[in-house]
C-alpha cells in the first residue's frame, strides 16, 4: 500500500504530520537509502525501507475493534471447505480476529480486534466479564426450571456459577454468564428439560449490540471504547505495551 512519507511518520507514533513534512525538506527522511525532500513523496510500505536520522522506522498496526451482529450459520473459528467464518463478512484491510466464539447456530454481537489486551480480558475465565444472551424456548418454562438455572447445575462433572435470568415472555428470558463452557446455554437447558431454539447475544460487558442488523458490522464509537477500557481494568501503559 502506498502512502505519504508524512502520513506513514504519524501512524509509526513517530511525530506529526506537520512535522513530518519538515522534516522531509530538512532532507532528514532517506528512502531505500536515498533522500528524499519532495513533500509529496509516497512510499510502498511493503517494501520500502524508511530511515529518519539513520534510524529505520517501523509503523505500528493500527489498533481496530469491531462490532457484528453475527448471523446464523457463520462460524467464529476456523472455516472449513463448506462454511463461512465471520472473517468472510468484515471487508476491512486491518487483519482482525474474533474475541472468544459465539455458535454457528447462534446469532447476535461478537467483537473483532488486533489488540491482543482487549482479547486476553475479555477472554480469560479469571476476569468474570458479563456476556448477556437472550434465549428463546421451544416451550413455556417454570419457575422451578429457572430457579434451577439461576442457581448453578453441574456440567461436565462440575457446577455452573450462579447467574442472573430476566423474564421476557413466558417462552424468552435473557441470561447473564461470566463463563462460556462450550454451548454452555444449550446444555444447562437441556440439564432442566428446556430446549433452545434461538440464542441471541445482546451484551458484552457494556457494548450491546442495539439495532445493528444481522450481518452489518460497524467500529466502536470512541465513548465505546473508552468505557470499554475501562471496564476491563486496562490501563494506558497496558495499550502501548
Amino acid at each position: 500500500m502506498e502512502v505519504r512519507i508524512q502520513k506513514y511518520l504519524s501512524e509509526a507514533g513517530i511525530c506529526s504530520r506537520r512535522k513530518g513534512e519538515e522534516y522531509i525538506t530538512q532532507g532528514l527522511i532517506k528512502i531505500n537509502g536515498k533522500v528524499i525532500t519532495e513533500l509529496g513523496t509516497k512510499i510502498d510500505t511493503s517494501k520500502d525501507k524508511i530511515e529518519l536520522n539513520k534510524k529505520i522506522i517501523i509503523a505500528k498496526n493500527k489498533s481496530v475493534y469491531i462490532m457484528l451482529n453475527k448471523p446464523v450459520g457463520i462460524v467464529t473459528t476456523c472455516a472449513k471447505y463448506d462454511e463461512r467464518s465471520v472473517l468472510d463478512l468484515i471487508k476491512i484491510k486491518e487483519r482482525v480476529y474474533p474475541v472468544g466464539r459465539l455458535d454457528k447456530d447462534s446469532e447476535g454481537l461478537l467483537l473483532l480486534t488486533n489488540d491482543g489486551v482487549v482479547a486476553y480480558r475479555l477472554t480469560h475465565p479469571k476476569f468474570e466479564h458479563e456476556k448477556e444472551y437472550e434465549v428463546t424456548l421451544n416451550k413455556n418454562y417454570t419457575k422451578e426450571q429457572i430457579s434451577k438455572l439461576s442457581q448453578g447445575v453441574k456440567l461436565f462433572g462440575e457446577n455452573t456459577n450462579p447467574t442472573r435470568i430476566k423474564r421476557v415472555n413466558k417462552n424468552k428470558f435473557t441470561i447473564i454468564l461470566t463463563e462460556g463452557k462450550n454451548r454452555h446455554i444449550r446444555r444447562v437447558c437441556r440439564k432442566v428439560g428446556l430446549e433452545v431454539v434461538k440464542l441471541k447475544r445482546v451484551r458484552i460487558v457494556n457494548l450491546r449490540v442495539g439495532d445493528l442488523k444481522v450481518g452489518e458490522y460497524r467500529e466502536l464509537t470512541k465513548v465505546e471504547l473508552s468505557n470499554l477500557i475501562k471496564s476491563l481494568g486496562i490501563s494506558t501503559t497496558m495499550m502501548q505495551s
